[in-house]
């Protein structure tokens, strides 16, 4: 396996009943890359999105990260070996302040204790500009900076690989902006992204690779431009219909 692949799935499948999630899904992601991915409702991307972190057991297949299969791995592990996720709808521990609520993520995510854990919070919060909301109760944020803060407890876990799903859905076109800019931060930094997301403007603008799934299957793969005027893509992606 090539040192540059961090992440790679080799026919992976899964499926709900009679509900095909995911077919025999090959996909490898780079050392420091932005992988976007892209699909309509039902195509399998948030599937795909647990079947990496652990919170779905795949039927057949395999995922190996960083040269090691971690397929049978729990989240947890997966979690301390560097895989680390945001959730579409952010729930933070509303009672708890947005300080407390990184240092969970560092305490039991990346499993940091003492100095290391607070460290590790902190730095995650001025990465994701919450340190200034730091002390502030999570339940009085607004939807962009409960986003914000869905990052920073990622980042506290100090991921090699981020999962970011749907993160700018629900945002004002400048909140849409401003999320851009903190992503594109991170990844200049040397973090690996690879970004589901249904507001494709913002996805392009950070991504340098593009996947669209279909009914679990992948049915595209490589630069964005391309892949955005493949006729297959526009027809069940835009539902543009060409002859």
């Amino acid at each position: 396996m090539s040192e540059q692949v961090l992440l790679r799935v080799e026919g992976l499948s899964k499926s709900f009943g009679s509900v095909p999630a995911a077919r025999s899904v090959d996909l490898a992601v780079h050392r420091g890359e932005a992988l976007g991915i892209i699909g309509p409702n039902g195509a399998g991307k948030s599937t795909l999105f647990g079947l990496i972190a652990g919170d779905v057991r795949p039927d057949a297949g395999r995922i190996v990260f960083d040269g090691r299969d971690i397929t049978r791995d729990p989240p947890h592990r997966r979690c301390r070996a560097g895989i680390a996720r945001s959730w579409q709808i952010p729930r933070p521990f509303v009672h708890l302040s947005v300080y407390e609520n990184v240092l969970v993520g560092a305490y039991f995510g990346a499993g940091l204790r003492g100095r290391e854990a607070e460290r590790a919070a902190l730095a995650a919060l001025a990465d994701t500009g919450m340190d200034r909301l730091a002390d502030r109760p999570a339940g009085s944020l607004t939807i962009l900076q409960r986003k914000r803060l869905e990052l920073a407890r990622a980042l506290a876990t100090r991921p090699r690989l981020l999962l970011l799903d749907e993160i700018a859905g629900g945002l004002t076109e400048a909140e849409c902006v401003e999320l851009v800019e903190l992503i594109r931060g991170l990844h200049a930094q040397g973090l690996t992204v690879v970004w589901v997301e249904h507001v494709v403007h913002a996805l392009l603008a950070v991504v340098q690779r593009l996947v669209v799934l279909d009914f679990g299957e992948l049915i595209a793969e490589g630069e964005p431009a391309p892949v955005m005027a493949d006729p297959r893509v526009q027809e069940v992606y835009l539902g543009i219909h060409l002859e």
